[in-house]
Parts: structure tokens; C-alpha cells; sequence
């Protein structure tokens, strides 16, 4: 009898010790972490193009209905006044994902090529670091993209302000590269996701299909930061991490999420 007991005890032991493994295990997993709370901007800094980083000229970027909306209310040209809203920390490897519509008019005097265009900034500098004049932050842009009768291309490209990339093997000097997507019409909303391997692989994801691959994004010695930049990357030009920050080119957007999953590395 006492025997049987100490192996029913035996049991319940190892079962509990199990579960307790499996639990941690459980936790121990990457989880999903809003960057957005859906109330303001806290935890984000606006660097908008002829002014200093913080000053939200003409409240941009601006929280409603629960989004980050990106308006123009206050312009009565756009004027080339680019603007970007960064995260106020850095990351290495992770999955960034946002949900996202194109609405409305563009901005009067924003160009052509901003038409339907916003985009996402990966492994960008700090919007301290940038000049005041300066137009885009040197990082990896995925780009946002609409199509209506007036214009159609494929969406979550990837263009590269200051930086490169490399393609199959073979250093891309070429500014932008289009994705495998088909076209997004009409003002639905979109889940763009990236996921970010650090020096290594990055991946663009549209709703839910890998459309664009790549690896080594670089600073580019041919781009005017590039010697502030590389001096603050400690000589090397490779990039493994960087600022996060969501696009003001000339068209409305709204933004209900924002989240980012921490990868290990």
C-alpha cells in the first residue's frame, strides 16, 4: 500500500513538474507588443522636413477615432515637407506589423510620385541625427502603395534612401525595387507586415504572402550622411538595427495598429 502511494505521489510530482515546463515554455515565447496605445503619441517623435525633431507642424500626425492619422489640414501647400514619425526606440530582429487604409485627396503641391504613396521606415538613423532640411531619414523604406484608375503599381516595395541592399547575391544600387504583389484599389484596409533578421534576411508581408526578400543593408557611401552615419556606427557600414518610423508624403493615411514582436537574435 505504501509502496502505491509513493507512486501515485511519484505521478502527481512529475505531471505538476511537466506542466510547470510547459508553462514556461509557454511564456518564454515572442509575443506581440503595441507600439501604438490607441489614445496619442506617447513613445513617438515627429520630424517633419524644415523643422526640428518634435515639432509637429501643423499637427500632422495626429491621433482620432483610435488611428494615427496623417493630415494636412494646416498646408496650404505641401511644399516638400516630408515628414516621418519615429518610434523612440531602436531594434534589431523583430516582426513589425501594421494595419493600414489610403484615404482622400492628396495634399495640393505634393508630387506625383506621392500620389497614394506612404511607407514604413526600417533600420533608419535617429530623427535627432537628421539635418533640419533633410528630406527622408537613411533607412530602408517598404513602401505603402494604392492603384485607382489614374495610376497602378505593385505595393510594399522597398526603396533605399541612403542605404542599399542586396538581392540574390548581387549589391542593388538601384533606388527602388518593385514587389511580386498585384494591385490594391479603393480604401480598404491592409495588414503590411515586415520581419527583420538584423544584418540578414528581410522579408516584406502582405496580407499574410511573402512578396519581397533581401539581405546586408548597407549605408551608402554615394549619400551625404553617410560620413555622420558611418562615424556613428562605429566605422561599419553594414546595418543590424535603427528606428522604426511611419511616412508623411503628401497623402492621407490612417494607421490602427501598430505592433512589433521582438525576435531573438
Amino acid at each position: 500500500m505504501r509502496y502505491s502511494r509513493f507512486l501515485i505521489l511519484l505521478s502527481v510530482i512529475s505531471i505538476t513538474f511537466l506542466a510547470s515546463c510547459n508553462g514556461a515554455k509557454k511564456t518564454s515565447q515572442p509575443e506581440w507588443v503595441q507600439l501604438f496605445n490607441g489614445k496619442d503619441l506617447s513613445g513617438w517623435i515627429p520630424k517633419i522636413t524644415g523643422y526640428e525633431a518634435g515639432d509637429n507642424f501643423g499637427n500632422t500626425f495626429r491621433v482620432e477615432d483610435g488611428m494615427i492619422k496623417v493630415r494636412y489640414n494646416a498646408y496650404d501647400s505641401f511644399d516638400n515637407r516630408f515628414g516621418h514619425l519615429f518610434y523612440q526606440d531602436e531594434f534589431s530582429h523583430y516582426k513589425l506589423r501594421v494595419e493600414y487604409r489610403i484615404v482622400g485627396l492628396q495634399c495640393p503641391g505634393a508630387p506625383d510620385w506621392a500620389y497614394k504613396n506612404s511607407g514604413i521606415m526600417i533600420h533608419g538613423q535617429t530623427p535627432e541625427s537628421m539635418e533640419i532640411d533633410q528630406d527622408f531619414p537613411t533607412s530602408i523604406e517598404v513602401q505603402l502603395l494604392g492603384s485607382d484608375s489614374l495610376v497602378e503599381r505593385t505595393n510594399m516595395n522597398v526603396c533605399t534612401p541612403g542605404t542599399n541592399i542586396v538581392m540574390n547575391g548581387e549589391l542593388i544600387l538601384d533606388h527602388c525595387i518593385n514587389s511580386s504583389t498585384g494591385y490594391f484599389y479603393g480604401e480598404e484596409w491592409i495588414t503590411a507586415e515586415v520581419e527583420v533578421r538584423g544584418n540578414d534576411v528581410i522579408k516584406h508581408i502582405i496580407n499574410g504572402d511573402t512578396v519581397l526578400q533581401y539581405t546586408q543593408p548597407q549605408l551608402d557611401e554615394r549619400d551625404e550622411t553617410y560620413p555622420l552615419l558611418i562615424d556613428l556606427n562605429d566605422g561599419d557600414k553594414m546595418l543590424s538595427s535603427g528606428t522604426i518610423s511611419l511616412q508623411s508624403e503628401g497623402h492621407p493615411i490612417d494607421f490602427r495598429k501598430v505592433e512589433i514582436m521582438v525576435l531573438e537574435k
